[in-house]
């Protein structure tokens, strides 16, 4: 490699690295360039990150993958999933507060809705589904009749905040679990596309 190339190499790695952090948001593996697809989640230890993926992992990879927290810019999809963890009956107000400013854009995009709840281990319910979708998530965005799924969570001591670990540990017999299935996020994506590509 001669001296002009070396340089010019340098110059573009260098400029690599000095990309803003939201040009690179929170996309996790689309199979496609220009996906029509995405999903939007907000999480507090990663749960409904990991659910979201694997959603996308169902659909075959073709969606991307977008923490609310990105504050992304959703205008190119035609098809938007919404999701994410719950606490204390609702999801993260940053999430809910993208929806409510979102809600005109997102309202003849959104495919599909999901939560995932640790439900104190116990198995979802139509209660939940009613709860979370129905008298949330719905009433968020205006947009209802649509597939949806409620996941069983999971909790990791590390990744929780000091004051709910201790609220949580202060629970009988509670202890770190994980009830997330990948199968079950992965069919719930494969049943959205079946439910818009017949």
């Amino acid at each position: 490699m001669n001296k002009r190339d070396f340089f010019k190499t340098g110059l573009v790695a260098v400029g690599t690295l000095l990309l803003p952090r939201k040009a690179w948001a929170l996309e996790y593996y689309p199979t496609v360039e220009n996906t029509e697809w995405a999903i939007l989640y907000s999480t507090w230890c990663g749960t409904s990150r990991d659910a979201s993926v694997w959603i996308s992992e169902g659909m075959n990879g073709i969606a991307d993958v977008y923490d609310v927290r990105e504050n992304p810019d959703l205008s190119r999809y035609k098809h938007v999933i919404v999701g994410g963890s719950i606490r204390s009956g609702v999801t993260s107000q940053k999430l809910q507060d993208y929806l409510i400013t979102h809600r005109d854009e997102l309202k003849n995009k959104i495919r599909a809705y999901f939560a995932v709840c640790g439900n104190m281990r116990q198995p979802v319910s139509q209660e939940q589904y009613h709860k979370f979708i129905d008298n949330h998530l719905v009433k968020l965005t205006g947009v209802g009749g649509l597939p949806a799924k409620v996941f069983l969570g999971r909790i990791t001591w590390g990744l929780l905040e000091p004051d709910v670990r201790e609220m949580l540990k202060s629970f009988p017999n509670m202890e770190e679990y994980d009830n997330l299935k990948r199968s079950e996020c992965m069919a719930f994506g494969q049943d959205i596309l079946k439910t818009v590509n017949p």
